[in-house]
């Protein structure tokens, strides 16, 4: 069961940032709030969602699992508009999602739990390297390497205290870096991997929204991102594997 309204930006930034990895997931409610954790096809990337009740303007729920569409689910969203109030409401025992906002009234059938992959256990992974930046800035260095490659490094420079992403094409190359008084904060690590801008471009462009992103790194390990919404009522988390550079 769930009855719950909430402002329709803040739902549908949770929903485009589990979009950008997954098209479907198990999506956990109960009295807290909303929850889930999906992986990609390839086993490559990893999104967390927690959206806390304090999140919504109202909300009631009983402990319950989701299979939510989340292609069809984004799609859907799309259609409101800045301002609206939406409307979530889920009858005991039903299999269809109701949502409502402006004039559009929506009725979506559940996936069948069953048919979806289970929630990961997100993996015990100790980074030393942690910057905080600011999502636009981590956004547009990841536009900028995409222009010239299909992966980029990212990494800290313990002795210089700089967090630099470079990127390297066939004929074409681009460093950015940025020092201590360029970040919000930085906690100095000597750490460097290499990562497919597929996915991080897609990251990207939900990660652009918020105002401080972390970045955890290490050597040759995967990256993990951290960011809030709904003025920290939601949490979200993202974790890259590493691509292996030839020797």
């Amino acid at each position: 069961m769930l009855k719950a309204t909430i402002d329709a930006e803040t739902f549908r930034e949770s929903i485009d940032a589990v979009a950008a990895l997954v098209t479907e997931c198990r999506l956990h409610v109960d009295e807290t709030g909303i929850r889930t954790c999906a992986v990609d096809t390839a086993n490559v990337a990893m999104v967390s969602l927690e959206l806390g009740k304090d999140a919504f303007e109202t909300y009631e729920a009983a402990p319950e699992e989701l299979g939510i569409d989340i292609a069809k689910m984004k799609s859907i969203l799309g259609m409101m508009s800045k301002g609206d109030l939406l409307s979530l409401n889920l009858a005991e025992g039903s299999h269809k999602l109701e949502l409502s906002f402006g004039s559009y009234q929506y009725s979506v059938t559940l996936l069948d739990v069953n048919t979806i992959r289970k929630d990961p256990s997100p993996p015990a992974i100790e980074l030393p390297g942690k910057v905080d930046l600011q999502g636009s800035a981590l956004s547009s260095a990841i536009k900028a390497a995409d222009v010239i490659s299909d992966k980029i490094a990212l990494g800290i420079d313990e002795k210089t205290e700089t967090f630099f992403m470079m990127a390297e094409g066939d004929t074409d190359h681009i460093r950015l870096e940025l020092g201590r008084d360029q970040l919000i904060d930085i906690q100095p690590a000597e750490a460097r991997s290499l990562f497919s801008l597929d996915y991080l471009k897609d990251m990207g462009k939900v990660m652009a929204r918020a105002e401080k992103v972390r970045a955890e790194i290490g050597v040759d390990h995967p990256v993990r991102f951290l960011f809030d919404l709904a003025e920290g009522s939601g949490h979200i988390q993202y974790l890259l594997a590493p691509r292996i550079e030839a020797e």
